[in-house]
């Protein structure tokens, strides 16, 4: 029992990085805005999370700055497609680029330093239970945000007028406009809010899964993110069965590897990729429901007529 709870405390710690930057990238696209920066702004939250860390000892400034770092790039992509109307889809990709370089630029210094890992919450009492104890309350404070996160996004989307206006600007940034919601803002609120839960992510990274600095040690979890979205339809509840999916997918490949099952290490290790392919293709294939489930006005520029 106790080797199940460890894989499953693994398959957490795989998860929550994904489900911070989906969840953030969910609520970036009901507002009809596609950012694919996302694994740029993982990266430098995983680099400025680390080395703020480094510098003050304090892991939890260091995830703090991590939230501000993402949020900063993400603010550049909505002053660039917002502001300036400039194509999301390469915008998105120029993001993740400049992210990778100036992360690997920014990181050289620390690298092969050892980290300062964020502790897990131990409460006292409760996460002495057996079995349960440490499944539940001896996890980190990232992964309980990450829980939380989820249900206040979902909250917010489905029982809240704020957002009601802004899966209204997602679905028809026309009409909501007509209605007199002011589009730009709600979306630049909502890029800020995708671009801090990437950094976040990135943080999580860098101080809990893996507490060390690695050149592109996101290794393109960013793009699972965005794959994640569309798997779950929009849709926060669903996003937390999917995260969680292909978290248990990554920590398969290396017990697999434990274990001396005769497969190449390359495939195993491609495994996630290969998942995200196979659930993409799967989607796809449903077009009625893809188009039905899909924000209206994802990916369009809006320029108000003043």
């Amino acid at each position: 029992m106790e080797v199940w709870v460890s894989i499953i405390i693994s398959v957490c710690a795989a998860s929550t990085p994904l489900l911070l930057a989906a969840t953030g990238e969910l609520v970036v696209e009901r507002s009809g805005v596609l950012n694919l920066g996302v694994e740029g702004m993982m990266i430098i939250g995983a680099v400025t999370g680390f080395s703020v860390a480094q510098v003050t000892g304090n892991p939890y400034l260091g995830a703090l700055a991590a939230v501000a770092a993402g949020a900063f790039f993400s603010l550049l992509f909505a002053f660039l497609t917002l502001t300036l109307v400039a194509n999301q889809v390469a915008t998105g990709l120029a993001l993740t680029i400049l992210g990778l370089g100036l992360s690997g630029m920014i990181g050289e210094g620390f690298v092969g330093q050892p980290g300062i890992k964020m502790q897990a919450l131990e409460i006292p009492l409760l996460s002495d239970i057996p079995v349960f104890g440490k499944l539940l309350f001896g996890q980190d404070l990232i992964f309980y945000l990450s829980i939380a996160l989820v249900f206040g996004v979902s909250w917010f989307l489905f029982r809240t007028r704020a957002g009601l206006m802004l899966r209204s600007v997602g679905d028809s940034h026309t009409s909501a406009h007509a209605l007199g919601i002011n589009v730009i803002r709600i979306r630049y609120l909502a890029v800020l809010f995708g671009g801090a839960c990437s950094g976040l992510a990135g943080a999580y990274l860098s101080l809990v899964y893996v507490p060390q600095w690695v050149e592109g040690m996101t290794a393109g979890r960013g793009w699972i993110a965005l794959a994640l979205v569309v798997f779950a339809s929009w849709r926060p509840a669903r996003l937390l069965v999917g995260a969680y999916l292909f978290g248990a997918v990554t920590i398969a490949q290396f017990h697999a590897q434990a274990t001396g099952i005769a497969i190449p290490a390359q495939f195993l290790t491609s495994l996630p990729y290969i998942a995200t392919i196979v659930v993409l293709v799967l989607i796809a294939r449903n077009r009625r429901a893809t188009i039905i489930n899909t924000p209206a006005s994802l990916g369009k520029p809006f320029v108000p007529d003043h």
